[in-house]
């Protein structure tokens, strides 16, 4: 690590390490604008700054939980310590619908899931994922299953 005045930067590797990801992500994420660009040293490498990880670490978090990278950067701008209480709460309001819309999505997998399962035979999930909606498989099932 190395210090710039008496602000820690640390080396693109060093980040990644801590992180948890690998290089090329880290970039990656730059590229997208997800991070800020960090400065560069004399050297030309980019000297980045510690809160750099906190950052990969919260993009990792809600990749995990089936965010797009789009909508990583809108939750990110949730953190910016410059928006007004409106334009965060506009933003919040955002991410709830985006998380109610993905709640009903996997809603529509589960019961999918739940009747093959249950009934068995012909797995109709693939199909409905093909055409975009789980939710589509969920009343043919009843149907077929009614027959």
């Amino acid at each position: 690590m190395a210090a710039k005045g008496s602000e820690q930067t640390l080396t693109v590797g060093e980040v990644a390490r801590m992180a948890g990801v690998n290089a090329q992500t880290v970039r990656y994420y730059e590229r997208r604008g997800l991070l800020p660009e960090p400065p560069r040293r004399s050297s030309g490498y980019r000297a980045y700054p510690l809160e750099t990880v906190s950052l990969i670490r919260f993009i990792k978090k809600a990749r995990e939980l089936g965010f797009s990278l789009g909508e990583v950067g809108g939750l990110l701008a949730l953190r910016s310590p410059g928006r007004s209480r409106g334009e965060t709460g506009s933003a919040a309001q955002e991410t709830i619908r985006l998380v109610d819309e993905k709640i009903s999505r996997l809603a529509s997998l589960r019961a999918v899931l739940a009747s093959y399962v249950e009934q068995g035979g012909e797995c109709l999930i693939v199909e409905s994922l093909n055409e975009g909606k789980a939710s589509d498989a969920i009343p043919r099932r009843r149907r077929q299953g009614s027959s």
